[in-house]
Formats: structure tokens, C-alpha cells, sequence
């Protein structure tokens, strides 16, 4: 998934990750990162539910144009859908297939309008939604 977020240009500003052993593993694995953003390893981060982690998405500062949350399903996965829009789940085939599953490693980038602080439920645009399986070196 590292090369695929170089490879996309995705690069964050603020990476806020789960003191977890397993998520900052995985922080590691997407290291470096460029432009050496803010890291913030959270406890509250461990299996938050969806409407907490916005809540720490609206702590965000709001010169921060990108966030990458690095957390624990179930609240990921209800993040994601909590803020994608039903008209965006009805039309477009990869939001669907976001809701179906969010395994481990998956990549859901969306695009928000509003100030962090403002964020809310269906205030995203799913951008892509990408899993290991896509990626071509795990199809080898």
C-alpha cells in the first residue's frame, strides 16, 4: 500500500495513528512519508467508533489540507460509510464495494469540502477505495 500512496501522490499533513502495536507497525511500513507530516499516536484511536473518530478528525488544525487515520475496524469501516453520501453509495460501484468489506490494509481516500471542525456524517466524496488485492505486487 506504500507504493500505491507514493505512486497516487498521497501525502498527509497529519497522520493520526492507534498506540496499538499493529497500527504503528503499519505506520511504519508507509514510512517515510513525505513531506514528514505531524504524527499524533492516539489512544483514543483504539477501536474507536465511527462518531468518535470524527470527533478527532474535528480536532484537526485546519491549515491541514490531508489526514491519513490509521485505526481499528469496526469504527473505520463505519467512518467511511458514515461519510459517504447515499446518493454516492447508490452510484458509484466503488462505495459499494467499500461497504461491503473494509479488510485490513484497505485505502479509502475521500475528498471533504468543509473545515476539519466541521465535518460531517455524508460530508466526504470517496475518492478511491483500494485493498491489498488490487495492488499488482500481491497479485503475483
Amino acid at each position: 500500500m506504500a507504493n500505491a500512496m507514493r505512486g497516487l501522490g498521497l501525502s498527509p499533513d497529519v497522520v493520526l495513528v492507534s498506540s496499538a502495536r499493529r497500527t504503528l507497525q503499519t505506520l511504519e511500513a508507509l514510512s517515510p512519508l513525505p513531506d514528514s507530516p505531524i504524527i499524533e499516536p492516539m489512544d483514543e484511536l483504539y477501536l474507536a467508533s465511527w462518531q468518535n473518530l470524527l470527533g478527532l478528525l474535528h480536532r484537526v488544525p485546519e491549515t491541514a489540507r490531508s489526514v491519513l487515520l490509521i485505526g481499528h475496524n469496526p469504527g473505520l469501516h463505519d467512518l467511511a460509510l458514515a461519510l459517504t453520501d447515499a446518493d454516492a453509495m447508490a452510484r458509484n460501484p466503488e462505495a459499494r464495494r467499500m461497504a461491503g468489506a473494509f479488510p485490513t490494509a484497505a485505502l479509502a481516500e475521500f475528498s471533504v469540502s468543509s473545515p476539519w471542525p466541521q465535518l460531517a456524517e455524508g460530508g466526504g466524496r470517496l475518492v478511491r477505495f483500494m485493498i491489498p488485492a488490487d495492488l499488482p505486487e500481491m497479485a503475483e
